[in-house]
């Protein structure tokens, strides 16, 4: 009896945890409700008051109004006045009429046996680089059916210029014509084009090829961006934004890839070898609008951008550098750092998105949390706050899965949260900028988004940046009626990923 009752005292108190939980729904709608639990008492007053007013009492407001005319015209213009001031300086509203993303053909397929087999065959990697990729690819949580480039795949490979042009206008050009079908605009209407690829950047630009092949407009406000890192994507975004601000009833097209062609690393210099396990090949094209008329069609609408810049750190701008190793071979290293620099540069980066997304009860709990920590020192943890209360959906960047793991932990996320972030990891590899758009296809084609859902974009980016993106679905996504590069096989997954997926070779 003793013992059994020793035993009952481990098992958790389910009862209480039920009860707390239900102590916090109710915190979080008493707050989030204050406002209007004050209002309905006021309003109450304000009609018992209304109800006591006779017709005298009317025709002596008249006669006072009469008498003051001039007042009242004043008033009256002074009203016209701010709201047209309002109206004419108020922020325009940016639409996402619709996004693509490249699906290459099965011939460019890349198993995790081809990458250790031909890092094997090259000849320029000795077998203890060949066994850390073979590690690093067992455990970064990609699967058999990613794809890569024509020019690597080929044996002897072709690693040139020609070829990484190729690479470009397929995956740039297959993203735009989608994206151009899927909404028919004409492409003469599109006034303002923005491209980023940071590690290949050609004499002419990627956008100066884009505008070639679609004979797009002279006047068009074209910029290639370059260098910024996998979180460009939504640094193009933003500029996007910010452009559509200034020239009304325009049409923006975004194009987001990374060239892999050019910039595998053939040297033993270890931090530099991790990139050639994790990229692969993909892209994506948005079509961004600020017309009114475009609202009825969009699928969202962008709330937030929000970008944060740790360059001033000596430790974070190094983290993540393209440099020549000891035999003059480039590559692109990775600091033990790194994931240290993406946690500050995160935490900097939801301190000044909290405030314009967490609910009151949130911001409530952070703000006591840090006067007793900070004025009364008392030793307490810091509060996260629970974004699951502000975002139906999350997309993190897929860069590898000890950066999905630190995220979903430190943002206390669930599997389901995860999913899109493992999924495309597993399915496409790290398609750098563009991961964001296969985890947003995703959850389409899973028919998650509805109505008046938020989705949170969140992406790292050498320098180092951390950068953040907020759109509420303006309609629910009818998986039905989408086409995208899940569509075909979508209903195989989710997959279990294991830790450690053992690669057989010879």
């Amino acid at each position: 009896m003793e013992e059994q009752s020793r035993k009952n005292n481990n098992v958790p108190n389910f009862l209480l945890s039920v009860r707390l939980k239900y102590v916090k729904l109710g915190y979080h709608y008493l707050v989030s409700n204050a406002m209007y639990l004050l209002l309905i008492p006021l309003l109450g007053i304000i009609f018992v008051h209304l109800s006591t007013i006779t017709v005298e009492d009317l025709v002596l407001l008249s006669d006072h109004l009469r008498f003051n005319f001039i007042a009242v015209i004043f008033l009256s213009v002074l009203l016209v006045f701010l709201a047209t001031l309002y109206l004419m300086t108020r922020p325009r509203n940016v639409f996402l009429v619709d996004f693509s993303c490249y699906k290459p053909g099965n011939e460019l397929l890349c198993t995790r046996e081809f990458v250790v087999e031909r890092a094997k065959g090259i000849g320029s990697f000795s077998e203890e680089s060949v066994a850390f990729q073979k590690k690093i690819l067992e455990r970064a949580g990609l699967g058999n059916k990613t794809y890569s480039a024509p020019g690597i795949l080929k044996f002897p490979q072709n690693i040139c210029m020609d070829e990484a042009r190729k690479e470009v206008e397929m995956v740039l050009f297959g993203a735009i014509d989608d994206v151009l079908r899927k909404t028919g605009v004409n492409v003469k209407e599109i006034g303002i084009l923005v491209v980023n690829c940071s590690l290949f950047c050609p004499t002419p630009s990627i956008s100066s090829m884009i505008v070639n092949h679609y004979k797009l407009r002279g006047n068009i406000l074209s910029y290639n961006l370059g260098g910024m890192g996998c979180s460009a994507g939504l640094i193009s975004v933003d500029l996007a934004k910010q452009l559509l601000q200034v020239h009304p009833n325009s049409y923006a097209l975004v194009a987001s890839m990374e060239s892999v062609t050019l910039n595998c690393y053939f040297g033993n210099h270890k931090p530099m070898l991790v990139t050639n396990c994790l990229f692969r090949l993909g892209g994506a094209a948005i079509l961004l609008s600020n017309k009114s008329s475009e609202r009825r069609r969009s699928k969202y609408q962008l709330i937030h951008t929000v970008r944060t810049h740790k360059g001033a750190d000596d430790t974070s701008y190094s983290c993540v550098f393209q440099q020549e190793d000891e035999n003059k071979k480039v590559g692109v290293a990775l600091s033990k750092d790194l994931m240290a620099v993406a946690g500050e540069a995160l935490k900097t980066n939801i301190t000044t998105l909290g405030p314009l997304v967490l609910p009151m009860s949130e911001q409530l709990l952070f703000l006591i949390t840090l006067v007793a920590r900070k004025v009364l020192k008392m030793k307490i943890n810091p509060y996260i706050p629970d974004f699951k209360l502000a975002f139906e959906h999350f997309c993190i960047h897929a860069g590898g899965r000890a950066v999905l793991d630190e995220l979903e932990k430190n943002l206390d996320l669930s599997e389901w949260h995860m999913e899109p972030s493992r999924m495309t990891l597993y399915r496409f590899g790290n398609t750098s900028s563009s991961s964001l758009w296969y985890e947003l296809a995703y959850s389409e084609a899973k028919g998650r988004i509805r109505k008046g859902d938020r989705t949170w974009q969140i992406a790292f980016g050498s320098g180092f940046k951390c950068n953040s993106a907020v759109w509420r679905a303006l309609r629910t996504i009818n998986p039905a009626k989408e086409k995208n590069p899940w569509t075909e096989e979508i209903d195989e997954f989710p997959v279990e990923v294991p830790k450690v997926a053992m690669i057989n070779t010879s």
